[in-house]
């Protein structure tokens, strides 16, 4: 039996906005990397965890920006990008024992996608661990020394930009590091890590500007489109 002219313009009707939500759903922004992951990507990023080998340390340093030395201020010496699946990696790695790929997926479900940025900020001699002051308010008083507070990355203005737009971390915290001896610790530098909404990426190039109390601003240009 025939289709009527009212069924057959029914189902042309019902192909031409079918091709329609799907020219907009392709159109729509997506991400360079991959964001929700897919079942199978948080099954791998488990098992690449599990090893327990170098290939933690190998697959990081794919995400991360070195720089050079700067001549005088305190040193950026490198910042990173880790997207959903490098953190899906590094959270596996966290676990030894009686933790499956199940867990696994339902921890990561049960969760946000995330991506998180760090930027390792180093002492120098010219931006050390002691500072130097004044002992009195007289004019030729003796000068004292001081421990540089542990909050100091606190002075680092740290700004992430993509398609000239500035974006805003959840979440934005600074751990000091130190150098121990038998004796004492010695402050060396800090960490900042920033946290973002994984959807907040919808280019495939990210900025990361740091602006330090002393010395000259850092730059670096992340290319997404390697990243996964």
């Amino acid at each position: 039996m025939r289709p009527n002219l009212q069924e057959v313009f029914t189902m042309r009707t019902q192909r031409q906005l079918l091709a329609i939500a799907t020219a907009l759903l392709l159109a729509s922004p997506s991400l360079a990397f991959q964001s929700p992951l897919s079942e199978e990507s948080i099954r791998e990023a488990y098992f690449l965890g599990q090893r327990h080998d170098d290939t933690l340390p190998r697959l990081l340093d794919k995400y991360v920006q070195y720089l050079a030395l700067p001549k005088t201020g305190p040193y950026i010496s490198s910042i990173s990008f880790f997207t959903p699946f490098v953190l899906a990696v590094q959270k596996s790695s966290q676990h030894t024992f009686n933790y499956s790929a199940q867990q696994a997926q339902s921890e990561h479900r049960a969760e946000a996608e995330y991506v998180v940025i760090r930027v390792q900020i180093d002492l120098t001699e010219t931006y050390g661990a002691f500072l130097t002051e004044p002992t009195g308010s007289r004019s030729g008083s003796a000068t004292g020394i001081r421990l540089r507070p542990s909050t100091f990355w606190k002075d680092f203005q740290v700004e992430v930009s993509s398609e000239d737009k500035i974006l805003d971390a959840d979440f934005l915290h600074g751990d000091p590091n130190y150098v121990c001896s038998k004796y004492s610790c010695t402050l060396s530098g800090a960490t900042v890590t920033l946290e973002f909404p994984a959807e907040s990426f919808t280019s495939d190039a990210v900025t990361v500007l740091v602006t330090p109390p002393e010395g000259d601003p850092v730059q670096v240009d992340f290319d997404l489109t390697s990243f996964r």
